[in-house]
């Protein structure tokens, strides 16, 4: 089992930079294919962006080439850099790990972008 924390988010201006970052406690880490989604109101929570236990990548297309998956297994910690932010990212951002016949969320951290 894991338990994921994530921190980092916060209120910028469109064009600015956060970096999301998802702690997981538990054991296992590198297994798991680990996942940023996102919700807004009135959206369904979308896939943003995902880190596969083989070191594939794979992103939402509205924010390929602005946002960057990375994970470092020897600290159990994902993150999500976030570049050129844009209004409509604005949303709840969750930390998520999967693996066959488990998954597990953070409890999610808010990304605000707005002037």
């Amino acid at each position: 089992q894991l338990q994921l924390v994530e921190s980092g988010g916060g209120l910028v201006q469109p064009g600015g930079s956060l970096r999301l970052s998802c702690a997981a406690s538990g054991s296992g880490f590198r297994l798991y294919v680990m996942g940023w989604y996102r919700q807004a109101p009135g959206n369904e929570r979308e896939l943003v962006a995902s880190y596969t236990s083989g070191g594939t990548t794979n992103y939402l297309d509205s924010v390929k080439g602005r946002f960057t998956i990375s994970r470092d297994n020897a600290k159990n910690t994902v993150y999500l850099q976030m570049n050129s932010l844009k209004p409509e990212d604005t949303a709840v951002y969750y930390c998520n790990a999967r693996l066959v016949g488990y998954r597990y969320w953070g409890q999610g951290t808010q990304v605000t972008v707005s002037s």
